[in-house]
Order: structure tokens, then C-alpha cells, then sequence
């Protein structure tokens, strides 16, 4: 185990970097959120053809990278860093490990190319923890029929993924409504998905759990990035701005202040480096290994929810009335890191699971 990146990561971050800071600044992610398209599919299909991360967890002989989640999240980071509005979370992670685990080939193919997007159809606020509400049936017709709220990825989805009981569906998306409702995050489109007699095939079975516990530990990654993000452009700012003819980021006060938010995303960088590493090993060889997996992506995700806030929000506060405007893009990262932080489990969520897995008595 290493919480180092290697070469190989190293190499696919400053592709990933570079690619991001041609097509996606900070003004042209505002200028999308304000459009009707939230979501850039133009970069997406870029990110996909020349840098290939729509297929990094998909092994070779299925048409992807063969890669690891080591790699995915090397990758998650960089879109933090940037709120890429694209759905890799949602297509290239849950999506895809998803149909790993109920064995579909074929639509495996199709996403590991970057021509076919899908999204799994479960609320992103859905906790690891517990079971999924049973809002969707399947009729005497074997049709599906019901409604999942707050889906993410579902507006630019090709195919969903709709669980049902312990089955996996797989559904056409031009056979349902999906209407995109408000959401704090502008980046990251949330929407009502409405079955009604729509015709859907199994394609397997789904241990929810254990994909949304995974998909958990990666979405640290991401709120690492955006963190990381939000230190960087504070620090930059508070060694500009001057006040009594002094830089403000001079003062005790502030120096102390950065100090400390430096140690909580180096802290982050291990929790979540290391959820990384072990969601990259082969599949558990015994329980005890299974447990030591899920605690690790518990303690990112518990761990990096909490620090990615705290960071935006002391950002917005060190930029002054700069960083109220709208104009500059910290808003974007505060909304972003605000709606991770209930994503794939709240912190208390995944802090409670933790004491379970590790047989720590109840609280009085």
C-alpha cells in the first residue's frame, strides 16, 4: 500500500489538468451553468476519445483501460479542481461498476467507448446504508412503473440503470420523463425520472450497498480536488490584497487560519488516497478484508465531507466581498462541495457505519 501517486497517475493528472484548463476555466464553467445545457458533453466526448477515462475501470477485454481506482481517482480530483461539469460519477463510476457487478458486457463496451452514457437511477443523497426506497414495480406486464427523485447524470444518460429489489434494469431513456429539478450544485444536474409502463430488461443483480459504498470512497477523491481548488486560490489571493499596506495573507491571524486548513486537506489527501488504494485491490479474499475496504471509504468520505466545506466556506470569507460575487466562481466550489457532503451518505451516516464495522459499543 502507497498513498504516493505513481508515474502512470502522475502522466494521466497533467493530461487530465491540461485538457481541463484549455475547455474548462472557470468563466466558461459559469457561462454553462447559466445555459440550458449545465453538462459539457462536447468535453466529456474529449476526456472519453483522447484521454480514455470513461473506460479506466473497465478491464481490457471488455474495451477499457484496465485500470484501477487509484486512477479514477487521480481523475476525480482533477474535475473537482475544476467542477468539470461532465458525468464521470455518475456514468464511469456507479454506472459502470454497477454492470461490473451484475456481469453486462456488451453496454460495458459501449461506456468504456464514451459513446454511450448511463446513469445509475438511485437519489444521490441515497446512503450506502440503507436499503433503497422501493419506489419503482415491476407490473404484471413486466414493465416498470414509479419514480426516482433526485437522480444525477439522468438528463444526459443514454441508458439507466434502475434497481429493483436485488435486479438491475436496463432502460432506454428516450422511454421515460426525466425532468431536471432545482439544485444547490449548478455543475451537477439533479431530475425526477418517471417510469410508466416502460419496457425494461434484467440484466443482472445489484448489491447496492456495496456500489454506493465504493462510489462513496471515489467521491472523496473529488471533494479532495475541490478543496485542494479552494486553498490554492485562497492563498494566491491573500498574498495579493493588501490592507494597511500589507499583504492581508501577513497577519497572524490569517497565517493561522491557512495553516489550519492546510493540515485538514492533508489530512484529506491520506483518508482519501487510502480509500483509493484499497477500492483498487482484487476483490476481498475474506470478510475481515471486505470490512477494512468499507471502513476506509467510510473514513474518506466522513472525513473529506466535512473538510471540503469548511475550506470553501473560510475561502469565501478570506476573499471578502469578492468572494460573494458571482462573478467569481467560488460559489460554484462552495455548492459543489455543499451537495457531496449529503451525496452517497452525510458524514454522521458513514461515521455511524464505521462504529458498526469496527464493533464500537452504542452510545448510551
Amino acid at each position: 500500500m502507497t498513498l504516493l501517486y505513481t508515474e502512470v497517475e502522475e502522466e494521466l493528472r497533467a493530461s487530465v489538468r491540461d485538457l481541463l484548463a484549455d475547455r474548462c476555466g472557470p468563466d466558461a464553467v459559469l457561462k454553462r451553468v447559466e445555459s440550458a445545457s449545465p453538462y459539457d458533453m462536447d468535453l466529456w466526448k474529449t476526456l472519453s476519445r483522447e484521454i480514455g477515462v470513461a473506460g479506466l475501470l473497465v478491464p481490457e477485454e471488455y474495451g477499457g483501460a484496465g485500470a484501477s481506482a487509484r486512477e479514477a481517482a487521480v481523475v476525480l480530483e482533477e474535475l473537482g479542481r475544476a467542477v468539470a461539469p461532465v458525468p464521470f460519477l455518475t456514468s464511469s463510476v456507479l454506472a459502470t461498476q454497477a454492470l461490473l457487478q451484475a456481469g453486462e458486457k456488451d453496454l460495458i463496451r459501449e461506456l468504456a467507448s464514451g459513446e454511450t452514457t448511463a446513469a445509475l437511477a438511485v437519489s444521490l443523497a441515497a446512503s450506502p446504508y440503507r436499503p433503497l426506497p422501493a419506489t419503482v414495480t415491476v407490473t404484471d406486464r413486466g414493465t416498470l412503473s414509479g419514480e426516482v427523485r433526485a437522480v444525477a447524470g439522468a438528463d444526459v444518460a443514454d441508458v439507466l440503470l434502475v434497481p429493483v429489489g436485488t435486479a438491475l434494469y436496463r432502460v432506454a431513456a428516450e422511454h421515460v420523463r426525466i425532468e431536471v429539478v432545482p439544485s444547490l450544485d449548478l455543475t451537477r444536474p439533479i431530475a425526477t425520472v418517471t417510469f410508466s409502463d416502460t419496457p425494461g430488461e434484467v440484466i443482472g443483480h445489484l448489491d447496492a450497498r456495496k456500489v454506493l459504498s465504493f462510489g462513496a470512497g471515489l467521491l472523496a477523491s473529488e471533494q479532495l480536488g475541490v478543496a485542494e481548488w479552494c486553498l490554492d486560490t485562497t492563498l494566491a489571493y491573500i498574498k495579493e490584497r493588501h490592507q494597511f499596506a500589507r499583504p492581508v495573507g501577513s497577519f497572524q491571524a490569517i497565517k493561522h487560519r491557512m495553516a489550519d486548513l492546510w493540515l485538514d486537506v492533508v489530512r484529506a489527501r491520506a483518508a482519501a488516497r487510502n480509500a483509493a488504494d484499497l477500492l483498487a485491490a482484487p476483490p476481498a479474499p475474506d470478510a475481515a478484508a471486505a470490512v477494512e475496504i468499507e471502513a476506509a471509504s467510510a473514513v474518506a468520505k466522513s472525513w473529506c465531507s466535512e473538510t471540503v466545506v469548511h475550506v470553501a466556506e473560510e475561502g469565501v470569507q478570506l476573499h471578502g466581498g469578492t468572494g460573494m460575487t458571482w462573478e467569481h466562481p467560488l460559489h460554484l466550489y462552495l455548492k459543489r462541495a455543499k451537495s457531496t457532503g449529503i451525496a452517497l451518505g452525510t458524514p454522521g451516516a458513514h461515521r455511524d457505519a464505521l462504529a458498526v464495522l469496527a464493533d464500537l459499543p452504542a452510545p448510551a
